[in-house]
């Protein structure tokens, strides 16, 4: 028996707190629920939703290093979303400045999926629900 009930949300920590704001509210379509200036940090933290659902915290704070992305490194893989047409997001996102791998069918479930880069370059995934 779990005690988990279900994921709360993912924490995100930015190098460009307006660049990535506008990344996941513009591009992506998440919705501010609240953001605060926490001024003893020097630091943001955005509360994100997807269709009223809480899902992301968006955290900035100063001269934070760089992950290492490639190769594949211990740790957090990827943000992974479901879309409900993968090739839809394919064709919408370069219009948005977005550059996302072309779509693909994952050899176990039969459905299609892509990837794309949020600005500080961690992985996200589009896949069909």
């Amino acid at each position: 028996m779990s005690f988990l009930k279900g994921v709360h949300h993912l924490a995100v920590i930015c190098s460009n707190y307006k660049v990535s704001k506008k990344f996941y509210t513009e591009i992506l379509g998440f919705n501010i629920e609240n953001e605060v200036y926490r001024e003893e940090r020097d630091s943001y933290k955005l509360d994100l939703s997807l269709n009223g659902v809480y899902v992301v915290e968006l955290f900035s704070f100063p001269n934070v290093p760089k992950k290492a992305r490639r190769p594949e490194a211990a740790g957090l893989r990827q943000l992974a979303f479901k879309v409900t047409d993968s090739q839809n997001a394919v064709n919408q996102l370069p219009e948005k400045g977005i550059a996302c791998e072309p779509t693909r069918t994952d050899e176990f479930t039969g459905k299609k999926f892509t990837f794309l880069f949020d600005p500080d370059e961690l992985p996200v995934e589009l896949y069909k629900e």
